[in-house]
């Protein structure tokens, strides 16, 4: 299918705002919340990225489309965007890894999206406005009266109270072997990564390091994951709103009662506050691409990373503090956002456990990060059966000698992404 269309879209959102364009991908209706993803690249990592679940994602970047869509570059194992809105659709893609155009896949997926809209007018309304519910009506469905659609939008959830986890996450366990990413020695740790809406690529990141990662579903306990004697436990990323991720939360108090060493990313960062006791909020408009930057605070580097979450841990940034739950002892922020000093990591300082609210396996985006993943296998290295090494410092970021890749320096550039 050609993005040439005359077919007429629009999409409206919740305070009444319209825009009006052309029909791009499937047609029919899309409801959800309007977000803005400020990323140049990565579109499709970006549309696969389950964490988009439940949202109708705005691409401030205006060429979208331009290097095709292929299998190797899917973040999961379908699309998962609410709907989809750009402004300058690409007519044909031209890349040599191209197996098919944008177009053709956002309507075989069933995905609604529009083109030829104002994206960056969009993006200032949401940037002043907030994050609010919109619907995508293209074809016959655009040509109903405004007020009919501002209705229906209006009666469509919200994502404060959304529990989505479960529903983008696997239904059967499965194993990312080292040997089948590079890694030519003895397994190192095995790693339960519990599927809140993981990326491909995070598993991948673990798995060319040595360690074999065992991915379950969202709904996994602590006792089947005990079961499997990881050395260590990870969250992922995910949808929807961490206050309704109670079964979570409690399997991850058992994880830190256990002494096994724990790292969460993105809504894993987000549990592990809910787990120490601190809340959450959700941010006006949220952090969503692959150019944010944050303040490591102890080494005082600021990295540039991906983002994709629009809530956020309530902690006190003056720290260390004794968390609410006093039985996990210390914890301290360790990374905040430099544009608005939204909490971006939180350190345990008395447990092995730590956490950060962006995407270190950077699917699309930079390689800043990548360390975190060797600081994650050291401090594996340092905890057996929940007792730790005193030779180690499980406080001091960086990578496990030997279990780092070549992608392990703060200054690494991104590799090719879309």
């Amino acid at each position: 299918m050609s993005s040439i269309t005359t077919d007429p879209a629009v999409l409206v959102l919740e305070d009444g705002r319209v825009f009006r364009g052309r029909a791009y991908g499937a047609r029919g209706t899309a409801l959800g919340e309007a977000v803005f993803s400020t990323g140049m690249t990565g579109y499709q990592e970006t549309i696969t990225d389950p964490s988009y679940a439940g949202q109708l994602v705005v691409q401030t970047a205006p060429h979208i489309g331009n290097t095709g869509v292929n299998a190797a570059d899917a973040e999961s194992r379908r699309i998962w965007v609410s709907g989809y809105v750009v402004r300058d659709a690409a007519r044909r893609p031209s890349n040599w890894r191209s197996e098919g155009t944008l177009d053709e896949q956002l309507a075989a997926q069933g995905v609604v999206g529009i083109q030829d809209v104002d994206t960056r007018a969009i993006t200032r309304h949401l940037r002043d406005r907030g994050a609010m519910r919109g619907g995508i009506f293209s074809g016959d469905a655009a040509l109903r009266p405004d007020a009919e659609l501002l209705a229906e939008v209006g009666a469509a959830e919200r994502m404060e109270g959304r529990r989505l986890a479960e529903t983008v996450s696997i239904r059967q366990a499965y194993v990312v072997e080292p040997a089948e990413h590079g890694w030519t020695g003895e397994v190192l740790h095995e790693l339960v990564a519990v599927d809140l809406g993981i990326k491909s690529m995070t598993p991948h990141r673990f798995a060319e390091r040595g360690v074999r990662v065992h991915v379950v579903p969202a709904d996994t306990g602590f006792e089947q994951i005990r079961a499997l004697a990881p050395r260590g436990v990870f969250f992922s990323n995910g949808p929807g709103d961490p206050a309704t991720a109670e079964q979570q939360v409690e399997t991850l108090r058992e994880v830190l009662r256990a002494g096994i060493p724990f790292f969460g990313i993105c809504f894993g960062n987000q549990l592990l506050g809910r787990a120490l006791g601190f809340g959450t909020y959700k941010l006006v408009f949220g952090h969503r691409g692959i150019n944010q930057p944050v303040l490591d605070r102890r080494t005082r580097r600021v990295e540039i990373t991906a983002h994709n979450h629009g809530f956020a841990v309530d902690a006190p940034l003056d720290g260390p503090v004794e968390a609410p739950l006093g039985e996990f002892g210390r914890v301290e922020v360790s990374h905040v956002c430099l544009n608005d000093d939204v909490v971006e990591g939180l350190n345990c300082l008395d447990l092995p456990a730590f956490s950060v609210q962006y995407h270190p396996e950077a699917a699309a985006g930079p390689h800043d990060a990548s360390y975190l993943f060797g600081r994650f296998i050291e401090l594996m290295d340092s905890h057996r059966d929940g007792r730790a090494d005193p030779a180690v410092d499980n406080a001091v970021p960086g990578g496990a000698q030997g279990a780092q890749s070549a992608e392990d320096t703060p200054n690494a550039q991104e590799e090719g992404q879309n």
